[in-house]
């Protein structure tokens, strides 16, 4: 949105701890043009703002646009071993619409690549139709909490995350279990002998949490 900037201009100009008010949007080049623009009006629950035969401009909120799909036929795929992009995130308000997004996905067979308890967030990642990794994110701690964890001896220890089972948390959800409880580490485990949802080749970490109590770090 404008702002009106009638006067004081030159002490703007001077000014040097200016910094970004938001990040607005990202553009995703593709060679399968419609697959792309339809996974995430389906993702994100967008809706088309501009489309042309070059390029569709998604919205889902108040900015004008948050995503941009680009056609360049001819483009090879994306390249997993390559400088780049790890992954962006999106950012739900609570964690039962994260949940809920995981439910909604699920049944129009988006399955996640990764789920993971962050320790300020709880976040399910996916893959797009191009291979790109997109985050879905619940923040469960303040700035300043999350300041302070990044500080902690776990967090050293474990930058992470420890892993959850997606069914298991929408389980203790819908059964009324505390927040406080849902966002701890170690709150829904794969059952025994239960593969875990993780892409293959990360690092090794912490990924059930079994050095979280010796560090006596907080998490939620």
């Amino acid at each position: 949105m404008a702002i009106s900037e009638e006067n004081g201009r030159e002490e703007i100009l001077a000014r040097s701890d200016i910094r970004p008010s938001q990040l607005a949007h990202i553009v995703l080049r593709t060679a399968q043009f419609a697959v792309m623009r339809d996974f995430y009006l389906a993702f994100l629950n967008a809706r088309v703002a501009y489309e042309n035969a070059f390029a569709s401009f998604l919205r889902y909120d108040e900015e004008h646009h948050r995503v941009v799909i680009i056609a360049m036929p001819g483009l090879a795929p994306v390249q997993p071993r390559a400088s780049g992009l790890e992954h962006y995130a999106f950012s739900y308000a609570s964690l039962g619409g994260l949940l809920a997004t995981y439910q909604r996905l699920k049944a129009l067979g988006i399955r996640p690549d990764w789920c993971l308890n962050h320790g300020f967030t709880m976040s399910i990642y996916y893959r797009d139709p191009d291979g790109n990794q997109v985050e879905t994110q619940f923040d469960t701690m303040a700035c300043a909490q999350a300041d302070a964890y990044m500080r902690s001896p776990y967090f050293d220890i474990n930058p992470i995350g420890v892993d959850f089972d997606p069914e298991v948390l929408l389980a203790r959800y819908l059964r009324g279990d505390p927040m406080g409880e849902l966002i701890r580490f170690g709150s829904a485990p794969y059952p025994d002998g239960a593969p875990h949802i993780r892409p293959g080749g990360v690092p090794d970490y912490d990924f059930d949490g079994a050095l979280f109590a010796s560090t006596s770090a907080p998490a939620g």
